[in-house]
């Protein structure tokens, strides 16, 4: 790959650094649901997971790579590795079955990491970086290195390393913001000192990669792209550490709406019509509402792009401009990004074909087994709510999608509650051998009582640290979108659901986020930014 592809390349670390959010954590199902809408969506490179940090990450990377990567039109399917052997081999092995595959290793650089987290000088991580971008090349043409922590280490050292790596056979070099600390201007200056101090700096993509602690994620990458950079690592909804990272939708859509102005910085015409991205952008609000869903992050209501309130107009003066034209107060056609209020002609007495050939127009390929739990769900909503829209069958295959198999499966759930009644809740759990458990919680109120009961029944302290739940439609009859996370030792787990009745729909997403916090206290992770030191592996492979 040239070092200048001629547009923008998106690197989407939605499964890898975005499930690093207190609470985001995915399971197998889930990730896959989200590679194939990435798909979809044109992403250019899908960084699928940190394969060595657990079995569950291993085994997500590789089910991508096998069904999402073999595709030689689809995207890239990456993996995270530090700099040891042990990481690259697991990548190596995680990532194989993909048609285009890459190996992204990284080791921090900057002063101070090299003292409190790897304890090792200079001379030793310098040491370090070509003979594991070659490791890494022994296994992939396409390796993507980072230095952690760019933005606060020494510019001269830093240009000594990417050199190093680029001759050691790196083809990407990431710029990474670790810790949101720069401010656009600056973090400018050093893409183009990179560009003027590193020799070889002409064989490689220049890519950055940037949190928000500073809410400059997205400022810093588009001053980064005037500077030459070419591929932007990004995440949906800006999920992942602390305060997420830069926003895949304001990126793209910014680089959209205002290609007039960034098109001279690639050697084009300012009214040059060609898209600076390959992202098909009418799949953004999809792809966002489906990661909120996942991963039970709900997305602000004034959020740029996808937020609930990004298009609405509560101002008399402007919703009088927008309805003589709506330029007056809309640089963005809202279709553009996917948002519509299609309603479907389905009902009581549609077929499953129907159903199937209408959530293949939204996007959604499921397996037969899968089809048929939908039309089950679709058949009992539709028994319920008379006007079946395109988002209650998005909510129903995102609920479907969210309960994996796991310990505790919710069986029955009935609240008495009223101005004169203490709320009181019933609940009936079945265990993995089929066992049967039932108890009664008196609590505040119906939700209250019923979260009482389960955690009675499932012998799991925790804290509740949120609940909310949100309409997907308009009517009386909408269905109701529950999200709860959970706190155990310091962690957070979350679930989701949706059903017409809320109540319902939180005990779901309350036995979801139990099976969460169940199987992660099993597995366990390996953090690729928390792990203190990194030992290089000097063993024969």
């Amino acid at each position: 790959m040239a070092k200048d592809p001629g547009r923008v390349l998106i690197f989407d670390t939605t499964l890898r650094d975005g499930e690093q959010s207190p609470g985001a954590s995915l399971n197998l199902e889930e990730k896959l649901a989200i590679a194939h809408q990435l798909a979809r969506l044109g992403v250019d490179i899908i960084e699928a997971g940190f394969p060595f940090a657990s079995q569950g990450d291993f085994a997500a990377v590789q089910r991508i790579a096998e069904s999402v990567g073999t595709n030689g039109q689809g995207p890239i399917i990456c993996g995270l590795a530090r700099a040891s052997e042990a990481d690259i081999k697991a990548c190596a092995e995680a990532i194989n079955p993909a048609h285009r595959k890459r190996i992204h290793t990284f080791i921090a650089t900057s002063d101070i990491h090299l003292e409190h987290k790897l304890r090792k000088s200079r001379a030793e991580v310098l040491a370090i970086v070509p003979e594991m971008v070659s490791y890494a090349k022994s296994f992939v043409d396409d390796v993507e290195f980072s230095c952690e922590d760019a933005g606060r280490s020494d510019p001269d050292f830093l240009f000594e390393i990417i050199e190093a790596a680029i001759s050691a056979g790196a083809n990407t070099i990431n710029i990474p913001d670790t810790v949101g600390y720069t401010t656009p201007t600056e973090f400018g200056e050093l893409i183009e000192s990179i560009n003027n101090n590193v020799q070889n700096i002409d064989d490689a993509i220049i890519s950055v990669h940037g949190h928000n602690d500073l809410g400059l994620a997205v400022a810093n990458f588009l001053e980064a792209v005037k500077k030459g950079a070419r591929q932007l690592e990004c995440t949906i909804n800006g999920i992942g550490e602390r305060a997420g990272n830069a926003a895949l939708e304001e990126l793209v859509m910014g680089l959209h709406v205002r290609r007039s102005y960034y098109n001279p910085f690639f050697g084009r015409e300012p009214i040059n019509p060609t898209p600076l991205t390959a992202i098909r952008t009418e799949e953004l609000t999809k792809t966002s509402r489906l990661v909120s869903n996942l991963t039970g992050m709900v997305v602000q209501p004034n959020k740029a792009i996808v937020g609930a309130n990004a298009f609405a107009h509560e101002s008399g003066i402007h919703q009088d401009g927008v309805l003589k034209n709506r330029l007056t107060y809309e640089i963005v056609d809202a279709k553009t990004v996917g948002l519509t209020d299609n309603r479907i002609s389905l009902g009581k007495l549609s077929g499953r074909s129907a159903v199937r050939a209408r959530l293949e127009e939204l996007g959604y390929d499921l397996s037969r087994e899968d089809l048929n739990d939908a039309f089950t769900r679709f058949k009992d909503l539709a028994d319920r709510k008379r006007d079946i829209t395109d988002r209650d069958l998005e909510a129903i295959v995102s609920e479907q999608v969210q309960q994996p198999e796991g310990r505790f499966q919710l069986k029955l759930v009935q609240v008495s509650c009223g101005s004169k009644l203490k709320p009181t809740a019933t609940v009936v759990l079945n265990d993995q051998e089929g066992n049967e458990q039932s108890t009664a919680a008196i609590g505040t109120g119906p939700v209250d009582a019923v979260c009482r009961a389960l955690n009675a029944l499932a012998g799991e302290p925790n804290e509740l640290v949120e609940f909310s739940v949100k309409s997907v439609t308009e009517g009386i009859d909408a269905m109701g979108e529950v999200t709860i996370r959970l706190r155990k030792d310091g962690k957070l787990y979350s679930g989701h659901s949706a059903d017409t009745d809320v109540v319902v729909a939180a005990a779901q997403a309350f036995v979801n986020a139990l099976n969460r916090l169940v199987s992660r206290q099993k597995l366990g992770s390996l953090h690729p930014q928390k792990d203190d030191v990194i030992e290089i592996a000097r063993r024969s492979i």
